[in-house]
């Protein structure tokens, strides 16, 4: 019984400590590669923007910043370093910007290809990241002259021409965004990107209309000239820097657009009723129309304003303030709802026949 009893105990103890597995490889901790680089070109400075993982090559979370080393290549099989590495955290947006040294901002054209390349703590990475592809070479003169001017149909931006063939591309920034308490409700229009690009468009005019402002903004206006150039069986753009930045604030002290066809037709008093003339002219079609204001001259005399302080919603008006056999001359204007309003139409004139 003793020797049974311990024989039992022996096996449960074999079976407790189970068989060891194989021994698992410690991490090397390399951060996962970058996949998105881009590169935008500017006048000699190129700007890189990416973003950082928040993994690394083994899955798991990375606790501390990492080591970031920019680098160039142009034909040489090797990657030249743009700069001193930087230190940034896991899964924020990266950024770095590359001043081209003077052999790279001059001569003709050519493919420059960027990378970057995250490090351990051990100086170990696990590659470089995805190329992203700039053009080096002369970039386009900058743009001067550039000025802007509201109008009534938005902001007319004027530059100096150079007598060249690249495209103009014109930024603006919105420096007055909406807030969250001047949203407005359910149909309040949408709100304006904070930066948008306006314009593609051979510079040879000189000369841009920007019809997209909204009056009461405050913006700033930016523009470079870009060349496109054939390389590496792609088209790329080469851009020269942006123009020193000029600020508009688009206030709205333009009056609505003048009526038009303004037609009157005198009616006799007959049968008890009073005589009057009617009226009529073609709708305004201007976004912030209030109504309009109707004049009226007898003669040489002055012209009276007859409709009431509010300024009138239909492009009508009855007017019973008149006397058989005299004749009347018209006008009307329009008014906006900031109060402003425009010139007078053409006249009309009428006469009330007699009873």
């Amino acid at each position: 019984m003793g020797a049974l009893a311990l024989a039992a105990g022996l096996g449960a103890g074999l079976s407790g400590c189970g068989t060891p597995g194989a021994p698992m490889p410690p991490s090397l901790n390399l951060p996962d590669r970058v996949d998105d680089l881009a590169a935008v070109r500017a006048g000699n400075q190129v700007t890189l923007t990416w973003t950082m993982p928040k993994k690394n090559t083994d899955k798991l979370l990375l606790k501390r910043n990492v080591t970031v080393s920019v680098c160039r290549k142009l034909n040489q099989p090797d990657c030249d370093e743009s700069g001193p590495a930087i230190s940034l955290a896991p899964g924020v947006g990266g950024k770095f910007t590359d001043t081209l040294p003077p052999a790279l901002a001059s001569g003709p054209p050519r493919v420059a290809r960027y990378f970057v390349e995250l490090k351990n703590q051990n100086g170990r990475s696990a590659g470089l990241s995805n190329a992203a592809v700039v053009l080096a070479g002369e970039a386009p003169a900058p743009v001067a002259g550039l000025n802007a001017e509201v109008r009534k149909g938005g902001v007319v931006l004027h530059w100096k021409t150079n007598n060249e063939t690249a495209a103009i591309r014109l930024r603006r920034t919105l420096l007055t965004p909406a807030t969250t308490k001047n949203q407005g409700g359910l149909l309040a229009p949408a709100p304006e990107p904070l930066e948008q690009i306006l314009l593609v468009d051979a510079g040879t005019t000189g000369r841009a209309l920007d019809k997209e402002i909204r009056f009461g903004q405050t913006y700033e206006y930016r523009a470079q000239r870009v060349a496109r150039v054939d390389a590496d069986g792609q088209t790329l753009e080469l851009a020269g820097e942006f123009s020193a930045p000029v600020r508009v604030e688009a206030l709205d002290v333009f009056p609505p657009a003048v009526p038009t066809g303004l037609a009157a037709v005198a009616t006799a008093a007959e049968n008890g009723t009073e005589g009057a003339i009617d009226l009529s002219w073609q709708p305004g079609t201007d976004a912030d129309l209030a109504g309009y204001a109707v004049y009226r001259r007898e003669g040489e005399a002055a012209w009276t304003r007859i409709s009431t302080a509010r300024p009138l919603v239909g492009p009508a008006f009855h007017d019973t303030q008149i006397q058989p056999g005299h004749t009347y001359t018209y006008a009307v204007s329009a008014i906006d709802q900031g109060g402003h309003e425009s010139a007078r139409s053409a006249e009309t004139q009428e006469n009330v026949p007699a009873p």
